[in-house]
């Protein structure tokens, strides 16, 4: 399997990028894509990233978004409406293969997102409405993983746990309360599917991974 993926990495840069772009430094795209895949889901520090390849941060933009084109990842934004001192310039990006990511904790995360981005484009896609995938955070480190808005107004939040202990995230709460978002889910990786729907309930509640994903799309 880890062959595979490595083998899968270098066809994409030194194979697919090499021939339909005009990017010549191979080798540090593939530096790129490498520290990417170890940071999904951290916020993205252009400027860190330059230095540690050693090209401009405008370089690193455009790669990032040469690898998002072949879909090797993706971005999500953080939200900013009525957060006040939220962050409006730092995305997050993930990768479209979740299973490359190594940390367990991350790559769970990476999983939900690429669910919740594929049901964001299938409920747009057939018409129900305008819907957008985001991550909340303000300058106190306050974080919630992500969010869907529709029509630009939130509509439910999303913080992903391997397991239930410690109960209700703070910030989960914290944050419903801020941007009166209709829905609040703590998703958990350590319970079994429970056949309840999750969207009656307007309070914020733990809900095991299964339950909830069968429930997007």
């Amino acid at each position: 399997m880890n062959r595979w993926k490595t083998l899968r990495q270098e066809q994409l840069i030194r194979e697919d990028i090499r021939d339909l772009s005009r990017i010549q430094k191979l080798g540090q795209i593939e530096l790129l894509a490498e520290i990417l895949k170890h940071q999904a889901g951290q916020l993205t520090n252009y400027s860190n990233l330059a230095n540690k390849i050693n090209v401009s941060s405008a370089t690193i933009h455009r790669w990032i978004k040469t690898l998002q084109s072949f879909f090797y990842c993706y971005a999500v934004q953080p939200w900013s409406k009525n957060i006040p001192r939220s962050l409006i310039k730092e995305p997050k990006i993930y990768l479209w293969d979740w299973i490359n990511v190594d940390d367990e904790g991350r790559r769970l995360e990476n999983l939900v997102a690429a669910h919740l981005l594929k049901a964001v484009h299938y409920w747009t896609d057939c018409g129900l409405g305008q819907y957008g995938l985001w991550f909340i955070r303000d300058k106190e480190k306050r974080e919630v993983d992500f969010l869907i808005s529709r029509n630009k107004k939130p509509w439910f939040l999303v913080e992903v746990k391997l397991s239930s202990k410690g109960g209700i995230s703070k910030n989960l709460v914290y944050f419903q309360k801020k941007i009166k978002a209709k829905h609040a889910f703590q998703v958990v990786f350590n319970m079994k599917y429970v056949p309840k729907d999750c969207f009656k309930h307007t309070e914020p509640i733990i809900v095991p991974a299964r339950t909830f994903l069968t429930q997007l799309v």
